[in-house]
């Protein structure tokens, strides 16, 4: 149990400069450029699944959320908040980013989300016409105040980036405790077996795991893939399902129930189908 602990505290310990660096500049680029993005998504009209994926691949914390209360508002379509839904990587890529995963593994990550994105949310809008638009309650910073991301408006950058860097260091912490934990009582083999070696099961388990709003769901993802126990289509299942708190602040804004579970049940075929598309072809990273 020591042996566990100690690599536990190292292999976490070692991530935080780069968290906090990574989320320094997330937080420079929402404070300059994360109102503009907004207005931009809400002009862009037909070709909002392809403006919105764009964007919504960018680290910009609550815009999920306030994608989702434009969304209730009538100003997006539906294509518009799913390609979003699914673009959007949360907690992935600072993770990614603080385990040095090669900068063009990253690119093809976020580059298949995107285009994951568009071409589901041009098919949803064809599915499901838009409604007709109604005056918007589009304050993201009422509905980033119960993100996991607590960036209230005027906070400063390098106290927000604080908040996640300690937040995901402490998810980091239990998860990696866990896995190391399973690695030396159990085995490599036997928690590869569990979830790795299953390539439909694997894709459908993660896409339920990614539907929980929380940043959490993506850490784990990203987590389990970097180490070995999670494969490569199961995770990109899993985080194209996850929307950080989007599906939550959906649940919040939207009064329609029977919309929501259509939302939520597209994300999931996505995400799964996808993930056990990639699994088919041998698509890795």
């Amino acid at each position: 149990m020591l042996h566990v602990i100690e690599h536990t505290l190292l292999d976490t310990i070692k991530l935080v400069p780069f968290l906090f660096i990574t989320y320094l500049a997330m937080e420079f680029l929402e404070h300059k450029a994360g109102e503009k993005t907004l207005r931009f998504v809400k002009k862009s009209g037909n070709f909002g699944p392809v403006i919105g994926s764009l964007f919504g691949a960018l680290p910009q914390c609550g815009f999920s959320a306030a994608a989702a209360n434009f969304y209730a508002g009538r100003v997006i379509t539906m294509g518009t908040l799913i390609a979003i839904f699914l673009s959007t990587s949360d907690e992935m890529l600072p993770i990614l980013i603080a385990q040095s995963v090669d900068v063009t593994v990253i690119a093809k990550i976020l580059a298949m989300k995107i285009v994951i994105g568009m071409a589901a949310g041009f098919l949803i809008d064809f599915i499901f016409p838009a409604k007709k638009q109604e005056h918007s309650h589009d304050h993201i910073h009422e509905m980033c105040e119960h993100d996991h991301c607590n960036c209230q408006q005027g906070e400063s950058i390098w106290k927000s980036s604080l908040k996640h860097t300690l937040q995901i260091t402490f998810f980091l912490l239990l998860i990696t405790f866990a896995l190391n934990a399973v690695l030396e009582f159990v085995g490599e083999d036997v928690l590869a077996s569990l979830i790795l070696n299953k390539p439909v099961l694997g894709p459908i388990l993660a896409s339920v795991v990614g539907l929980i709003p929380n940043c959490a769901s993506s850490v784990v993802l990203t987590t389990l893939y970097l180490e070995g126990a999670l494969s490569f289509g199961a995770m990109m299942a899993g985080l194209l399902v996850n929307s950080g708190v989007g599906v939550l602040v959906l649940l919040k804004s939207n009064t329609d129930r029977k919309e929501d579970l259509n939302i939520i049940g597209c994300l999931f075929v996505i995400g799964a189908v996808a993930g056990i598309m990639m699994e088919v072809l041998h698509i890795t990273m």
